[in-house]
């Protein structure tokens, strides 16, 4: 995938309210601006009959995930990458495919993760749910307000908040990654991580876009997180796409070994974990 045009300019900066303005138009001095903690592009025009069913379906789901997500079992290989992160006083872009969100937003609950959410109908119900789990939101998507969200992300970065993409969301195409993480990594200097989880049994739903995973309740789950990938600061477009095209075979490689976990021999399992424990 060749990355736009757009990524070789600096993120647009969210713009000031109409106080910040005053004050700067009448030659005040202003404490360093603040973003909230949604940053809402417009929203699309919605019928009554869709807008009453955002609270609906957004509860539903919600009390899915409280009742299935105690009974999941994880096994977590590879998080020491994001603690080592961590440790050097950086935060984490998080990249991973929309199919698992699931079992993802409940796995990392309240720990204030900003994710990249779309305004439309969809994003809007799960812009709710997420919320309710303890997460933030930047709204914006690759063709609805993408860089306003994305200089959101950034300055929730400097903040000390870790980022995450549904990278192939909102809408696919399936196993596709958009390029908003790299971006995002080399305005930030933050690195990009990426993730996936793999399931003992589950069901997909072969018809959703996503081919959406809804685990079983008391399955256990494996989460493999591969090690970062930093984006100079001064990237041109041949290392942008280099990124994104690294970005997008860690992807599909801890996807394939995730979702086979429970198909490999123990042995196979354990020269994994000895590389993902690196």
């Amino acid at each position: 995938m060749t990355v736009p045009d757009a990524t070789r300019a600096a993120l647009p900066d969210p713009a000031p309210n109409s106080a910040q303005n005053s004050a700067q138009n009448s030659g005040q001095t202003n404490a360093p601006e603040t973003v909230s903690a949604h940053y809402d592009t417009r929203l699309p025009d919605l019928p009554w009959s869709r807008r009453i069913q955002i609270p609906i379906i957004a509860a539903a789901v919600y009390s899915v995930i409280r009742i299935l997500g105690p009974t999941l079992r994880y096994e977590v290989l590879g998080w020491q990458n994001a603690e080592r992160v961590h440790a050097a006083g950086k935060r984490c872009i998080w990249a991973f495919w929309h199919r698992i969100i699931i079992p993802i937003v409940w796995w990392h609950r309240n720990h204030g993760v900003v994710v990249m959410n779309t305004t439309a109908f969809d994003g809007q119900w799960t812009r709710k749910v997420i919320e309710w789990l303890g997460f933030g939101t930047a709204q914006g998507s690759s063709s609805r307000g993408g860089l306003r969200g994305l200089a959101v992300m950034a300055r929730r970065l400097e903040e000390g908040v870790d980022c995450a993409f549904t990278i192939d969301g909102p809408r696919g195409p399936r196993y596709i990654a958009k390029p908003g993480p790299v971006m995002l990594a080399r305005k930030t200097g933050c690195p990009v991580l990426v993730f996936h989880i793999g399931v003992s049994r589950g069901k997909t739903f072969e018809k959703t876009w996503d081919h959406f995973l809804l685990p079983a309740p008391f399955t256990r789950a494996v989460i493999l997180f591969a090690p970062p990938i930093y984006v100079p600061a001064d990237a041109n477009a041949a290392t942008l796409e280099s990124k994104h095209a690294e970005m997008q075979s860690q992807l599909e490689r801890v996807k394939d070994i995730a979702e086979g976990w429970y198909s490999l021999t123990e042995a196979e399992r354990q020269n994994y974990r000895a590389e993902f424990s690196k």
